[in-house]
């Protein structure tokens, strides 16, 4: 399905996106790699017959899901905005789905006018392997953990600070100021759901973070050296959590909203 590309109205059209990122190295175009801004970009470029930019709310890395990244990108064509999601779906291969899709103002930028982006990290305690389990959640059943003392090691995070305790080098940001929106950490069965909330992550936060809060819900590290860690804003790279089952639960978006009818 191949559109002309001259076309006299352009739109710019936001998706609601969901992948499974462990056959992905990540959501960001990178030479050599298989992506997920990629693989959309190409399907987008298939219906078009031209290649355009999809810019996302964030950058997820290899192996991390998604259940609702939100992206747009700006094309001429006759498709209205609310049927790209069903479009698009029929050229996208197994592990992306686009859930929904809307016209958005020339004005509206998935990046910019994000409110806030919100990850989960699952981790499942029992010893005996769950295959189930294995592609979303970190397999950790080396001690208990204290639900109760993460929450603890989480709450102070809460409000707008430096954050570089939680940072892996090579990161492009110009600061490390991050607000910290809402923290949860509760148990289901054998399973610990860790949620952080905030207007945006440092490279490798969620990872780093995650490490050094399970040290401290396993007895391996108390709540006050924690504290101290990222209040000192001393990096602890050896305690980063090598695990990706992350997912991007949410992005939450100024001035967007989408209907029943545009979902798929």
């Amino acid at each position: 399905m191949l559109e002309s590309r001259q076309q006299n109205q352009t739109q710019r059209v936001a998706l609601v996106i969901q992948y499974i990122g462990t056959h992905f190295h990540g959501w960001q175009r990178q030479k050599g790699q298989r992506t997920v801004q990629e693989e959309i970009e190409t399907a987008i470029a298939t219906v078009l017959g031209y290649h355009v930019t999809l810019h996302g709310a964030g950058r997820t890395d290899s192996g991390v899901h998604a259940a609702a990244q939100v992206a747009h990108f700006q094309a001429a064509s006759l498709i209205p905005a609310h049927r790209w999601a069903k479009v698009l779906n029929g050229y996208l291969p197994p592990g992306i789905l686009i859930r929904a899709s809307a016209g958005v103002s020339e004005s509206w930028h998935a990046r910019f006018s994000a409110i806030y982006r919100r990850y989960r990290y699952t981790i499942y305690t029992e010893e005996l392997p769950n295959l189930f389990a294995q592609p979303f959640s970190w397999h950790y059943y080396y001690a208990p953990l204290d639900e109760a003392l993460i929450r603890s090691a989480l709450k102070p995070l809460l409000g707008k600070h430096h954050l570089s305790a939680f940072e892996r080098a090579g990161s492009a940001r110009s600061h490390s100021w991050v607000e910290v929106q809402a923290v949860e950490c509760r148990r289901s069965g054998s399973f610990i759901h860790i949620e952080i909330q905030a207007d945006g992550f440092l490279y490798g936060m969620v990872r780093l973070l995650i490490g050094m809060v399970v040290q401290v819900g396993s007895g391996q590290r108390t709540l006050d050296d924690f504290t101290d860690i990222w209040q000192q804003e001393r990096r602890r790279s050896e305690i980063f959590c090598t695990c990706s089952r992350v997912m991007l639960v949410e992005s939450r978006l100024s001035r967007f909203s989408l209907s029943a009818k545009n979902l798929v």
